[in-house]
C-alpha cells in the first residue's frame, strides 16, 4: 500500500491499484463522481461510511491532481 496524497491510498490488491480512501475499499473516483451527481457530503458520508476529512480529502486530492493540467484551445 502506497500513500499518495494524505488519506488516499493505493494497493494494487484493492480495486486494481485505483486510488482508494484509506482504510476503506472507496475508489475516490466513485466519491467524485457522487458528489459531481448532486449528493451532499453528508449523504456521501452516510452512504460510504466515511468521514467528512475522508470526503474533504477526496475533493483536495483532486483538485491537486488537475491543478497542472495544461488545457490549450485548438483553432480550426
Amino acid at each position: 500500500m502506497v500513500e499518495i496524497a494524505p488519506r488516499i491510498v493505493v494497493d494494487e490488491t484493492i480495486k486494481f491499484g485505483k486510488p482508494i480512501i484509506q482504510g476503506t475499499r472507496v475508489p475516490v473516483d466513485l466519491v467524485l463522481g457522487k458528489l459531481a451527481g448532486g449528493m451532499t457530503i453528508d449523504e456521501v458520508m452516510d452512504e460510504y461510511d466515511l468521514t467528512r476529512e475522508d470526503v474533504l480529502a477526496v475533493l483536495s486530492y483532486a483538485a491537486r491532481s488537475i491543478a497542472d493540467d495544461e488545457v490549450r484551445a485548438v483553432r480550426r
